[in-house]
């Protein structure tokens, strides 16, 4: 039998090659993306909690819910924006499967998807297996922003959504007031949907105020947000998000859902009902990760890396300039292998590779574990 695949251009990522290489050298890995310190020993407690009370069999389709109106409470805090928890919001499995939901339930093929590189990896492959067309335009190297004038000139009449990331992995550029104004100006009068990946909400630094779609009615109409909480509470594992939709486009979002996933883990949704009720431990957050964000940076200082601008996420990016001249990943590759230090290439965020020789960096790590890790890369 012959399989005709439908994603033949994606191989083995690059997170698992550098993971592996990381596991074989002994490797302080600062590359994949999550925590090596331990979550709220109180959340996992209401997990406990839920399950002896059992709460352990299916959730209702689009979610708990008693979390579907914690979130819309939320939602209402920080953005002033007033959310249905009952037509407005469905609980996912992860973030990412937010984001490849929401694609699915919109696109057709022939139809064009405009996002921005270096880009999280599960986007493209998300376009193209439902048959689109990626169109993806590079961010303006070295703080990476959004060059809206290349995006005007971009749109077809093809174009079927816009994939913003903010604040944005891999480089920890984010959106500001008027990023958003001129998305604004450029799907108005159009039939163009907005996907928001908006993963590290609360992962935000140095008083900038997280633009979040919905801050912006005009723009939420033609939106699906998307959200984790496993970057929010340092439980990636638990694979647990959820999407924003106005009524009409969540119908078609869990349309798709609904013959997928169906329902999420409900212990841990039970417990994070409750949970959102402590507002500091999602308000507190931003001041919590941007020292570690500092200490990396001047820890860093020390060896030969320069390193960009990051307000937001888990990682900043650093040139090498001053110690090779190597292509990115051939670097990174050495780095493990030589200075047991694992890291990402930015250039595998680009459909096209290209290459800024820019390393990301995890910063998402005990005090122990960053020092560990400059300490090798000081002899460079």
């Amino acid at each position: 039998m012959q399989l005709i695949s439908k994603l033949p251009h994606v191989g083995t990522t690059i997170f698992t090659v550098m993971s592996g290489l990381a596991t074989r050298h002994n490797a302080v890995n600062l590359g994949q993306g999550f925590p090596d310190y331990p979550m709220s020993h109180e959340l996992t407690a209401l997990v406990d909690r839920a399950m002896k009370n059992n709460l352990n069999q299916y959730a209702p389709m689009p979610g708990w819910l008693p979390l579907r109106e914690a979130i819309a409470e939320k939602v209402e805090l920080l953005y002033r924006a007033k959310v249905n928890p009952d037509t407005d919001i469905t609980v996912t499995p992860g973030g990412t499967y937010a984001i490849y939901s929401a694609l699915t339930a919109i696109l057709h093929p022939g139809d064009e998807v405009i996002l921005f590189e270096p880009a999280y990896d599960s986007y493209i492959p998300n376009i193209e297996i439902n048959g689109a067309k990626a169109i993806a335009l590079p961010l303006v190297y070295p703080d990476y922003h959004i060059d809206w004038e290349a995006v005007q000139k971009a749109i077809t009449p093809r174009t079927r959504a816009i994939i913003i990331n903010s604040p944005h992995n891999p480089t920890g550029s984010v959106l500001g007031e008027k990023d958003m104004e001129a998305l604004r100006k450029i799907v108005e009068g159009t039939n163009i949907f907005i996907i928001s990946d908006e993963v590290y909400e609360h992962l935000i630094f140095d008083g900038i105020p997280h633009q979040s779609i919905l801050r912006y009615p005009y723009l939420l109409e033609r939106s699906f947000v998307c959200f984790s909480f496993g970057k929010v509470y340092h439980c990636t594992g638990w694979k647990l998000g959820y999407c924003i939709a106005p009524p009409e486009l969540m119908k078609e979002f869990t349309k798709v859902h609904q013959f997928n996933c169906f329902s999420c883990h409900t212990p841990t949704q039970a417990a994070l009902a409750e949970f959102l009720q402590k507002k500091d431990a999602y308000l507190s957050l931003s001041s919590f990760m941007q020292e570690k964000r500092d200490r990396f940076i001047r820890l860093m200082s020390a060896t030969r890396f320069d390193m960009l601008e990051s307000h937001g996420s888990y990682f900043i990016c650093a040139r090498y300039s001053r110690i090779s001249e190597e292509g990115d990943k051939d670097f990174a590759i050495r780095l493990t292998r030589d200075a047991a230090v694992a890291t990402i290439p930015v250039s595998a965020f680009y459909q096209d590779g290209k290459d800024d020789k820019v390393l990301r960096f995890c910063f998402a790590k005990k005090e122990e574990t960053l020092e560990k890790a400059v300490e090798k890369l000081i002899s460079l």
